[in-house]
């Protein structure tokens, strides 16, 4: 495994990032333990989670699954760099009460205490903003942070999908009373959805933000999809096929799958090596349903594309280009 620092601070983390969002609706306790013990074995050490995973009346699920696996010793927790998200609201269904979800300082606190009890840990390495609040001021979010890190509940925090302007606001408002802001910012970012190329990334790098793309194979689409399709190994419903009704996108993915047969290359590692190229990655979200998907993602860290499959990938997949230049003149 290849490690690199999360942005500007000396934390180092493994250029694959272990998403959890499938253990417990997809994937059961049992195979997400041994997917997280092959995770660690390979040299992930950067998990990633949120409160609402398990969805639904199963909202916290994915916590108390990696919390359970933590309970197991074995040096799991220490060698692991731990990232939770708040934000969704955590009520029970039909109870939604106020101040149940956003980020205000009460939810903050209450919401971190609940991560922390599902997790099994006395502290989180990363804790994120999973959305934008427009509601509560940077100075009351902070002011919350800054109780947590002195509590030794978390570390450093980060956000998720921030657009460019408010990753800016929040770490002015944080320089303004000397605080460390934001350290890494999540963000859909892959060959098929590169606007975050425009003013997201472009942001994170300026104020020194990791960049942690979330979906690297856009829901499927970039993992081959037009041939498990024609092979009867795919399923023909969600995002990827809806995607496949555009022509457009298909020729696309076409193209895609054509190149990389030509050089021998699987198309979800193509995908995967082609983020870890880009400037300001940290390291892409990988969730793994099966060992099998782990391997993959593991493979596509020591895969080096040519700068003529790289230039042809641009192609394909053109960016949008850096603001204002991509909407202006």
């Amino acid at each position: 495994m290849k490690y690199t620092q999360l942005g500007r601070t000396g934390l180092k983390v493994s250029r694959l990032v272990l998403g959890t969002m499938n253990f417990g609706p997809q994937t059961d306790e049992a195979d997400s333990h041994a997917i997280m013990d092959a995770a660690q074995a390979s040299g992930i050490n950067y998990f990633d989670t949120a409160n609402v995973y398990g969805w639904g009346e199963n909202k916290g699920r994915t916590e108390e699954i990696i919390g359970t696996w933590f309970a197991q010793g074995g040096g799991r927790r220490d060698k692991t760099v731990l990232a939770t998200k708040v934000y969704g609201n955590m009520a029970g269904d039909g109870d939604v009460w106020p101040n149940h979800d956003r980020l205000s300082a009460v939810n903050i606190r209450r919401a971190v205490d609940a991560s922390l009890k599902r997790l099994q840990t006395d502290y989180i390495d990363i804790y994120q903003f999973h959305h934008i609040d427009r509601r509560t001021p940077f100075e009351e979010i902070w002011q919350a942070i800054d109780v947590l890190v002195q509590q030794g509940k978390i570390l450093y925090a980060g956000s998720s999908n921030f657009p460019g302007y408010k990753i800016a606001q929040a770490n002015e408002t944080a320089a303004r009373h000397g605080r460390v802001g934001l350290v890494s910012e999540q963000c859909l970012y892959n060959l098929a959805e590169r606007r975050a190329e425009m003013e997201v990334i472009p942001a994170a790098q300026e104020y020194g933000l990791g960049v942690i793309p979330w979906s690297p194979l856009h829901g499927g689409l970039l993992g081959g999809v037009l041939k498990k399709e024609a092979e009867g190994k795919r399923r023909k419903d969600g995002r990827s096929a809806n995607a496949l009704e555009n022509t457009k996108v298909r020729d696309q993915v076409q193209a895609y799958e054509d190149l990389l047969d030509k050089h021998g290359i699987e198309p979800g590692e193509a995908a995967l090596a082609w983020l870890l190229t880009r400037p300001g990655v940290t390291g892409p979200i990988v969730g793994p349903r099966t060992q099998e998907q782990l391997d993959s993602a593991l493979r596509a860290v020591e895969l080096e594309l040519s700068e003529d499959v790289l230039t042809s990938l641009d192609e394909i997949f053109p960016g949008p280009g850096p603001s204002p230049e991509a909407f202006a003149w």
